[in-house]
């Protein structure tokens, strides 16, 4: 009597693996963010990738449900599809291939151009550099400006706030800084948030007229953009120039601005239903632009040498409102 013949014939080297993931369903879609359900390991600033194909980014944990940012809003996108983790968190190209480029704060080209060239990737969310691989601001990074360069002059290395009134040139400053750096070897991102299209559009032009595009690197969240998109922007940017920092060059770096980048964040934080504070404005705002700035430095030699150099723009609005007493 012969032993029953095996249904299948597998092999004795093959081992059956099973792969075990959460799977959340969408149970709610609006202004950009989604609330999700079912993912109680998802982790802050995790992509998940949903059903439809589009991608989103835990924001906010919460014991019975998660927010999270709508990278790639689809027509699909609905309520009732599902969920899954990735295990990745958001990370964008980096390198020599985006110099001359326009790019959306996923990385993603808006100049018409093909995508950039498969390289390194860096995170858009990582810790500032350690104090003991930072060295002393001791070089001059010329702005173009010979009043700023003769009273205040800046560092390589070093944030230094551009602040005014609507219409004052604060931009037109920050143009300035980039066009004198082409005879410096100095790489520059410019990174818009919140500007309007025809803004964005004469920036790129007078960088084209003086020919300043083969240095920059511009990343655009335009005014109509999703507010996670807006949030993520100057992130996109400094990991940009942090590649280039830790390769030894000399980057400069313009958040234009972050007033709009503030209000991103508030309307965030608000369709999340996080506390507001003053003004509306969540109350981690201001550490939330520290630990942006402090990413801008200068490494030590043996830690590449290289310095990014930070100027951000805020708007005031003083001129904004009535005098209530005549001034005296």
């Amino acid at each position: 009597m012969t032993p029953d013949k095996p249904l299948l014939d597998i092999p004795e080297d093959y081992q059956l693996g099973l792969r075990v993931s959460e799977e959340g369903t969408v149970i709610s879609v609006g202004d950009g963010i989604i609330w999700v359900q079912g993912l109680p390991s998802a982790m802050m600033d995790e992509v998940l990738e949903l059903e439809d194909g589009s991608r989103a980014l835990v924001f906010l944990l919460d014991p019975e449900k998660l927010g999270a940012i709508v990278l790639e809003q689809k027509a699909t996108l609905s309520s009732g599809i599902s969920a899954r983790r990735s295990g990745r968190r958001l990370d964008i190209h980096t390198g020599d291939s985006l110099l001359g480029r326009v790019l959306d704060p996923l990385g993603q080209p808006l100049d018409g151009q093909p995508a950039p060239a498969n390289g390194e990737r860096g995170l858009l969310e990582v810790p500032s550099p350690p104090i003991l691989n930072r060295d002393f601001v001791s070089r001059p990074l010329y702005t173009g400006n010979r009043i700023i360069d003769s009273q205040i002059p800046i560092g390589k290395g070093q944030r230094q706030l551009i602040v005014g009134d609507s219409g004052l040139g604060k931009t037109s400053l920050a143009i300035d800084c980039i066009l004198r750096q082409q005879s410096e070897d100095v790489i520059c991102i410019y990174v818009s948030v919140g500007q309007t299209r025809s803004n964005v559009a004469t920036v790129i032009e007078t960088l084209r007229e003086h020919d300043a595009l083969s240095y920059t690197t511009l990343v655009v969240a335009e005014a109509n953009e999703l507010c996670g998109c807006r949030y993520l922007a100057p992130f996109a940017g400094c990991v940009i120039a942090e590649h280039w920092m830790q390769k030894g060059r000399d980057t400069l770096i313009i958040y234009d601005d972050l007033t709009q980048h503030a209000q991103a964040y508030r309307e965030l934080s608000l369709l999340l239903h996080r506390p507001p504070g003053r003004e509306a404005y969540p109350g981690d705002i201001f550490y939330l632009h520290s630990r942006l700035l402090e990413r801008s430095t200068v490494l030590a030699p043996q830690y590449g040498g290289g310095s990014m150099t930070a100027l951000p723009v805020v708007e005031t609005n003083r001129g904004k409102f009535p005098r209530i007493f005549p001034p005296t």
